[in-house]
């Protein structure tokens, strides 16, 4: 890893699948960064995607490894694969960034964590809408005490994806591979949610699949309790017809109120405190909307990666930061599973997530 001295990180693709292109647009952008190599199990996703990103791409990971000396692993695969892809990747001793989730099931999470901190290598969880402008700014209103006594945060994922979507790869919607709608549409505004307003104590939920045909779930409802007193709630489905309708956070406390909506948590709606701030005003003008250049809020979290990088800082989602996400959403289907309240920390034992044939 001899380019890191340099400050030019070099990044190594594990999968080419259709999210592997935002982060091609995202890297491009940064001068310090580089996508050095490509791997995909499946041959001809791999040289299609060789060509047109003109990437040399490999059939070997080992062969990879040796030409193209990265600095970084960026793991694309299937969520389930994601914990086997880390344990064969350990080896080469190199840093890792992954799509959500970080994995599926705890266990694998933490020994993950475990053997990368042993290694002192690190970790970046995907959790791109964390650098949306109105995110930020929510985030630093949190920060600055503006909200009061927070009361309560929900977030709302409606979107709409049909039995085509599922039907085009085997393992969508899968307990081992992805989960249903809180593992992956929603996993990113769970993270929010969490990231606002901090741990959660305890969690009700309830699952339903009702216009797809998949293992998990493509509707789910939940109400949190978190540790600090306020209540929260996630209300998540992919059966919103015809079209997509939002992706928001809402937080209230005794202070103020804010709504982020849009379809990513990226327009600001409502932006209200009983006391005003110097940033009231620069909020709507600079920080209400994502600039709408592609994959830019990806661009900004790779900026974050190469930062840490270089540096001694840790990276905005971490891996501890990425386990927390998937506590929770394994808390939640443990309490669909059993109709009780479920409090974290805990040991899952009816979370199917994660779960294949040979464990």
């Amino acid at each position: 890893m001899n380019n890191m001295k340099t400050g030019k990180i070099r990044i190594a693709f594990i999968g080419c699948g259709a999210i592997a292109g935002k982060h091609v647009t995202a890297v491009s952008r940064i001068d310090n960064a580089e996508i050095v190599g490509a791997f995909d199990i499946n041959p001809e996703s791999a040289r299609s995607f060789s060509e047109k990103h003109s990437i040399p791409a490999f059939a070997d990971i080992e062969e990879m490894v040796k030409k193209t000396d990265p600095d970084v692993f960026d793991i694309m695969t299937p969520s389930g694969a994601h914990a086997g892809n880390f344990f064969d990747l350990l080896r080469y001793n190199r840093h890792f960034v992954v799509e959500k989730p970080l994995a599926l099931r705890l266990d694998d999470i933490d020994r993950i964590l475990e053997e990368c901190d042993r290694r002192g290598l690190k970790i970046f969880v995907v959790k791109q809408n964390r650098f949306n402008p109105p995110v930020q700014k929510l985030r630093e209103a949190i920060e600055k005490g503006r909200f009061g006594k927070l009361v309560m945060g929900t977030i709302r994922v409606r979107w709409s994806r049909d039995q085509a979507y599922y039907d085009q790869k085997s393992w969508r919607g899968t307990w081992a591979y992805d989960g249903g709608v809180l593992t992956n549409q929603a996993s990113h505004h769970i993270d929010m949610l969490i990231w606002m307003i901090g741990d959660v104590d305890s969690v009700m939920a309830k699952t339903a699949t009702r216009l797809v045909r998949i293992e998990a779930e493509d509707t789910g409802i939940a109400i949190l309790k978190f540790k600090n007193g306020a209540l929260g709630v996630v209300e998540a489905t992919t059966a919103t017809r015809p079209k997509d309708l939002e992706g928001s956070i809402s937080i209230l406390g005794e202070k103020g109120s804010v709504e982020i909506g849009g379809f990513f948590m990226n327009e600001l709606k409502t932006w209200n405190f009983s006391e005003p701030d110097e940033m009231d005003r620069e909020v709507w003008e600079r920080f209400s909307n994502v600039p709408a250049e592609p994959a830019w809020n990806h661009t900004e979290f790779f900026k974050d990666v190469v930062g840490s990088l270089n540096s001694e800082r840790k990276g905005l989602i971490d891996g501890l930061e990425g386990r927390r996400s998937v506590e929770l959403i394994n808390a939640i289907y443990e309490s669909a599973e059993t109709g009780k309240e479920v409090f974290l920390r805990f040991t899952p034992k009816k979370c199917r997530l994660g779960v294949t044939d040979d464990k």
